[in-house]
């Protein structure tokens, strides 16, 4: 193992963030004391980072006031001599919360930071500072890429459960020191409340973390701020997010169950009295925007998008994509024409585009749906389709036909090292894509690997469109739909790109860290 060794960050886990796991939280959810200064601004919901590069990164902060942020960083834990950021004032316009973005940093170090809240009127009055740590990217081939990636949180009315110690997940996760976790979609349910009690198969009862916004789907503004924020309550993701920086997408849970773009809700859907999917996820766009740290996404970015490129040095970039905001509409997904599909044509040409300039040994596609795995979108007539196979294995039709547009372009510029991971259909797998197999066949071989839930229901393995040619090498997943965190089934998935023979080894993982399924990738390779 290539992987540099990481002084220092173990001690801070122990030491300083150990704060982020005691944050206050709101009266009556079994909420650890106060340590904030009385009448002091205090930053009760943690720290996060996200979409570091070689010198920057992003440091987020909820405020429980209104307050001016302060960040400051050091090559070390005692913080001699920091560096000072002057943050945003942070006020309810964005519910008290703010990204400040540090630039010029050391390549390759670890940065260690603390947020300080300041009084508006009196900066002299600050709360107690947070803490957390992150590894700016590294210049150098050799020091290698570790990363983790999973999706789908608190679904299905699994909310946190005190009882198991809440989501232990990211406790798992964070044993592994990760360069960086990619969260691929779905990281609230904004349609799914959370009740105090649901029962268990074997009788016994799940108990939940409750809060006013996620008794009911969520509509508003406040209802959407809401959802992110009840997350925030867990002290595992709080300790995690100190530790390892984050690269956030969304999918379609952060609005609605499989919304698209124009969409009107039934009106036999009495939980909503806002029928306009575009009105919703307006509403919903601005609170994903104020909860993770996106540099597109930031008050004042000219790009105002979720899609971006991540670079992470030579051995690795990571293409985030956004199949949510820009696809047609659910159909049966048949039709012989469709330059729409999901990822809008812009979008298309952008990933074509920087695919082609990338330079980067590995190129991983950040897909927040799976390409060859039937995703139903269920109708009371027609069966429609939610991602981007539709069961007939024949030539490419609907949404395939721009998947096959790509992969012909990855074929034909001799793109290497491309590799996709998703998650969404809440199990775990690994698929092999072969055009000796397919109806198409004007592609490179390539792989897709599956991960996820990280606290919602599992559901049994989806059926695969052969139009790809795809092969399930591995799968774990239940027979019985729905099935709670308290039966397993719940899954994370580590990428670990070696700084001397640059070969990257995907594993599959189940929640308490066990691997289930390996894989090695050779570099250099138009397909694998």
């Amino acid at each position: 193992m290539s992987h540099r060794p990481l002084p220092g960050r173990r001690g801070v886990l122990r030491g300083s963030l150990a704060a982020s796991a005691a944050l206050t939280l709101p009266v009556g959810l079994g909420a650890a004391p106060a340590f904030a200064r009385s009448g002091r601004p205090s930053a009760d919901w943690g720290v996060q980072t996200g979409d570091v590069s070689t010198d920057s990164g992003l440091v987020w902060v909820r405020s429980d006031r209104p307050a001016r942020m302060i960040v400051e960083t050091s090559a070390t834990e005692s913080f001699r001599h920091p560096r000072r950021w002057q943050g945003p004032l942070l006020d309810a316009g964005t519910d008290f919360t703010g990204t400040t973005r540090l630039h010029g940093l050391p390549s390759g170090e670890q940065i260690h930071y603390r947020v300080l809240l300041a009084d508006p009127d009196d900066p002299r009055r600050t709360g107690e500072p947070v803490t957390g740590t992150f590894r700016t990217v590294s210049r150098s081939r050799r020091d290698g890429v570790r990363f983790l990636w999973s999706g789908d949180l608190a679904g299905q009315g699994w909310g946190i459960n005190p009882d198991r110690g809440g989501y232990r997940i990211y406790d798992a996760m964070a044993k592994l020191d990760p360069d960086f976790f990619l969260c691929s979609g779905d990281n609230i349910y904004a349609d799914g409340p959370v009740a105090a009690t649901q029962a268990l198969p074997d009788g016994g009862t799940w108990r939940n973390v409750t809060t006013e916004e996620k008794a009911k789907v969520a509509e508003t503004l406040a209802e959407y701020r809401g959802n992110f924020r009840y997350n925030l309550l867990d002290a595992n993701l709080r300790r995690f997010n100190a530790q390892v920086p984050s690269i956030v997408q969304w999918d379609d849970h952060e609005v609605r169950n499989n919304w698209y773009p124009g969409e009107v809700i039934a009106s036999s859907d009495t939980r909503y009295t806002e029928k306009s999917i575009d009105v919703l996820a307006a509403r919903a766009r601005r609170a994903f925007s104020e909860y993770f740290p996106l540099s597109t996404l930031r008050p004042g970015a000219r790009e105002g998008r979720v899609y971006r490129v991540l670079r992470q040095g030579p051995l690795l970039d990571v293409f985030v994509l956004d199949m949510r905001t820009y696809r047609n509409a659910n159909s049966p997904d048949d039709q012989t024409t469709d330059p729409q599909g999901i990822l809008g044509r812009e979008q298309l040409d952008w990933l074509k585009r920087e695919l082609a300039r990338s330079r980067a040994v590995w190129k991983v596609i950040a897909a927040d749906m799976p390409i060859g795995l039937v995703v139903p979108d269920t109708t009371e007539n027609r069966p429609h389709f939610e991602a981007v196979a539709q069961g007939d294995p024949g030539a490419p039709l609907g949404r395939e036909l721009q998947i096959a547009e790509l992969l012909r372009f990855v074929k034909h510029r001799r793109i290497t090292g491309t590799v996709w991971l998703t998650a969404d259909v809440h199990h775990t797998s690994a698929q092999h894509y072969q055009p000796s197999r397919a109806a198409f066949t004007d592609f490179e071989p390539f792989w897709e690997f599956v991960s996820g839930p990280l606290n919602a229901g599992a559901f049994p393995a989806s059926a695969l469109d052969g139009t790809f040619g795809p092969e399930r090498v591995f799968v774990k997943a239940p027979t019985a739909s729905n099935v709670s965190p308290a039966g397993g089934y719940q899954f994370f998935g580590e990428v670990d790109i070696d700084g001397g023979s640059g070969e990257l080894t995907v594993r599959l993982r189940e929640q308490d860290g066990t691997v289930l399924f390996t894989r090695t990738l050779q570099p250099g390779r138009v397909g694998q």
